[in-house]
């Protein structure tokens, strides 16, 4: 139980609440284990319940009529998703999966709803969480429409620099391993343009690392390469 408390205590949301709330909330959530690959939940299925990652790491999909899967944001321990079941959401619209194994909380739609009339920072919280990640995936589908194989292997990099980004000695390390594919996959492209984009960009002095380790040795320069404001430090 005192572990399951901490997972709530370790989400930025819940870090005021007392431990009568923590404890209350921790009695009518469930926790869940999934392997890596395992879809967490799929569109259709009841938007009954919010989920917060305890461990490992979730990535929000959307899925075509065709079965093709777009990646549209990656979720990390500590943060929420489904937090659309908030706002009368009857049915999940995306889904999620789990990028590794992964432990998610389920935490009952009423729960947080009533934390939310009662707490002004809780409700302040979830409306910022909506926000932030609306804005992220507009500039996702923005920089997918509007520009080149490039620009959106560019944007890919500095989007992860600022959520996953390690400081080293050699610059700003991903501290998410993804395979080229995966790249391709995430900006519209194929598996060979990103190989060859990233083989420039090497060349070029703008990144470094091995395989699926990429390190931004110049982050000033490739965030002015697409007119984006430098990144002042990493995690």
């Amino acid at each position: 139980m005192h572990d399951r408390i901490w997972y709530l205590q370790n989400c930025d949301l819940f870090e005021k609440l007392t431990e009568e709330q923590l404890n209350a909330l921790e009695r009518r959530s469930h926790f869940n284990r999934f392997p890596k690959g395992s879809p967490i939940y799929l569109p259709s299925q009841p938007a009954d319940s919010v989920m917060l990652v305890a461990d490992g790491l979730v990535k929000i999909c959307h899925l075509t009529v065709e079965g093709k899967v777009s990646t549209l944001a990656f979720v990390k321990v500590g943060e929420l998703f489904g937090e659309l079941s908030l706002f009368d959401a009857e049915e999940r619209g995306e889904y999620c999966e789990a990028v590794e194994p992964t432990t998610v909380i389920r935490i009952p739609r009423g729960i947080l709803q009533t934390l939310m009339n009662n707490e002004l920072d809780i409700a302040l919280g979830v409306t910022k969480l909506v926000g932030l990640r609306r804005l992220r995936i507009e500039n996702r589908l923005r920089n997918l429409l509007f520009n080149s194989n490039h620009q959106k292997l560019t944007h890919l990099l500095l989007d992860l620099a600022d959520q996953f980004g390690i400081t080293i000695e050699e610059g700003i390390r991903l501290g998410l391993k993804l395979s080229h594919q995966e790249m391709a996959s995430l900006i519209g492209t194929t598996r060979e343009t990103v190989t060859i984009v990233l083989g420039k960009m090497k060349a070029d002095g703008l990144i470094g690392g091995q395989r699926q380790s990429v390190v931004l040795t110049d982050i000033e320069r490739l965030a002015a390469s697409v007119g984006r404001h430098r990144r002042s430090e990493g995690h």
